[in-house]
């Protein structure tokens, strides 16, 4: 059996110029990166629509996720696949892979089988740079903030106040604490801080949730990185950085064109965690697949309490986006997981575990009735489930009145997806707007608690000591009324990330809020979630490997080596 990335290397793409002409794309608007990617100048998305009719978003998400997999990605780009195989006009707007999870333990993010994007290889290892962007941008302020207070610190910046730490796209637990500015006085002033995730970053957020080059600048502009002894606030634009940030992202604000292994167009950009930030790809990306196609199929990270809960409240509501339905991605093996099946015992035929692993796609069922949305369950077939299995879940989702779909899109792409892309072509609706869980005037406590309540279905919300000292500051320095992005595990439905299945009866703790001025929320931290993760014990890097390709030419001995283990 082929693995994904031979899958990925027997299909020859077509060259980028035919993916940009085949939507219509104006060659004056788009550049190659090389012959299978290219990026797209925003300023057409000020044109007018090429098609007639309003384009329909649709937004896939999943159950809790588990150690065995939902395949959100998979199932977004069979979706499509499935959705050009029916004659229609379709545009992907997906996420970039981070380098930490594909070393680490997830692996990259370009789907799987036969569904997956191209080049696969160059997605999930540097792309086109726009992860270094961020991190270069990110670094530039943080640089440009000690400097500052070496050379006098004529703000009068607190050392001990200051919020914004540095970032790198890697694993590395060991830099979540540091010390910077040791080695006397001519190299720094000595203070304590530590790195974040780059796609923790709120660099990052701000570029997925800016709708244009002027609204990146301001957002810059207004990005909170510290305090003065006197308690005011220290913005990137005191501290004049945000033009040098701003041209170091001038060309990641542009978002990526590539296309799946059936050469539907997909625009990658982006890459926010779902646990630690909002999870979604950037706004501009999104409308760039509606402007060009009748369907665009995006995704949020993790499962709906985590990505799709922050895609509704916060870019939606942001940006002005209504999807007409919400595909809830669910598998056998994630059900018997949550039905207390182990790990090990996975392939046996175990119908009864996935009966007590369907209480949690009931409250993600739920869950996606209270955006006043239509709830499809996609069941993303293994080779290994029963029609037993497939059929308890059946049983249920026409018990809760939600379409259902099997597809087997890993195993035949786009024609194992149809069954589902005519589910969603049936029921998705327009007319349905969706309504936010919580109004951006209410306080903050009740913010939290009502997607705590909602989403999770705790009983309450227990604020530590610090989180009320942050509140405080929150409130002096007129952030209420923004929306707020809870960080909390992915794995459960609570903030205990052991607590699988569908728990009841429980607290969610809140020990921190940070403001992301910038980006425009507030990050509620729960429970023990890090914004720093670390690499397991056999880390995926372990596998990979670069192999001696062939000379480019006979003229010279320059070789392509090919990677291996990737996937």
């Amino acid at each position: 059996m082929q693995n994904d990335l031979e899958i990925a290397r027997s299909v020859t793409p077509q060259p980028i110029e035919a993916i940009a002409a085949g939507l219509g794309l104006d060659a004056r608007r788009w550049r190659p990166c090389d012959r299978h990617i290219a990026k797209l100048d925003p300023a057409f998305l000020t044109e007018p629509r090429l098609r007639p009719g309003a384009a329909r978003l649709i937004l896939v998400s999943a159950i809790t996720p588990t150690a065995a997999g939902e395949g959100k990605t998979t199932t977004s780009i069979g979706l499509a696949d499935g959705l050009a195989r029916l004659g229609e006009s379709v545009c992907l707007a997906l996420r970039e892979p981070s380098l930490g999870p594909a070393f680490g333990m997830k692996g990259g993010a370009t789907g799987g089988g036969r569904s997956q994007v191209l080049p696969m290889e160059r997605i999930n290892l540097h792309f086109t740079g726009d992860f270094h962007a961020v991190t270069a941008a990110h670094n530039l302020l943080a640089a440009v903030l000690d400097n500052h207070i070496y050379w006098g610190n004529a703000l009068g910046i607190d050392p001990r106040r200051i919020l914004w730490r540095r970032v790198m796209d890697m694993n590395d637990r060991a830099l979540r604490g540091v010390i910077v500015g040791l080695g006397g006085h001519r190299q720094g002033v000595p203070r304590e801080t530590g790195f974040d995730i780059t796609a923790a970053s709120e660099v990052m957020a701000m570029l997925c949730l800016a709708e244009d080059e002027e609204d990146l600048r301001a957002r810059i502009d207004r990005l909170l990185v510290g305090f003065t002894w006197k308690g005011e606030p220290v913005t990137a634009g005191r501290l004049q950085a945000t033009g040098a940030m701003l041209a170091l992202l001038r060309d990641a604000l542009w978002p990526n064109l590539v296309q799946t292994l059936e050469g539907v167009p997909a625009f990658i950009h982006g890459g926010p965690f779902a646990n630690i930030a909002h999870g979604c790809n950037s706004v501009i990306a999104t409308r760039a697949a509606l402007h060009l196609a009748d369907w665009a199929v995006t995704e949020a990270g993790f499962g709906f309490d985590l990505g799709a809960e922050k895609f509704f409240d916060i870019k939606c509501r942001s940006a002005g986006l209504d999807p007409v339905a919400v595909v809830l991605v669910a598998t056998v093996r994630a059900l018997k997981l949550h039905g207390g099946v182990a790990p090990k015992a996975l392939a046996a035929p175990d119908a009864e575990a996935v009966r007590r692993g369907l209480p949690n796609l009931d409250k993600h069922v739920e869950n996606i009735h209270h955006f006043g949305q239509v709830p499809i369950v996609a069941l993303n077939r293994f080779g290994d489930d029963s029609e037993a299995e497939i059929e308890v879940v059946r049983a249920r989702c026409a018990e809760l009145g939600a379409p259902f779909a099997v597809t087997d899109h890993f195993a035949r792409g786009g024609e194992g997806a149809e069954e589902l892309a005519r589910a969603v072509v049936e029921h998705a609706r327009s007319d349905r707007p969706f309504r936010p869980l919580y109004e951006l005037d209410a306080p903050v406590e009740d913010k939290v608690l009502a997607v705590a309540r909602t989403m999770y279905g705790a009983s309450g919300v227990v604020f530590s000591k610090q989180a009320k000292r942050d509140l405080r500051d929150v409130e002096r320095l007129g952030y209420a009324q923004l929306p707020i992005c809870i960080a909390k595990t992915p794995a459960s439905l609570s903030d205990e990330p052991k607590l699988h299945g569908r728990p009841d009866g429980f607290e969610v703790t809140v020990r921190g809020v940070q403001i992301n001025a910038g980006a425009g929320f507030l990050v509620v931290l729960t429970g023990d979630i890090l914004r720093m993760p670390g690499l397991p014990r056999q880390p995926r890097s372990q596998a990979i490997d670069l192999r001696d390709g062939q000379p480019r030419s006979q003229a010279i001995d320059l070789r392509d080596g090919e990677i291996e283990g990737l996937g």
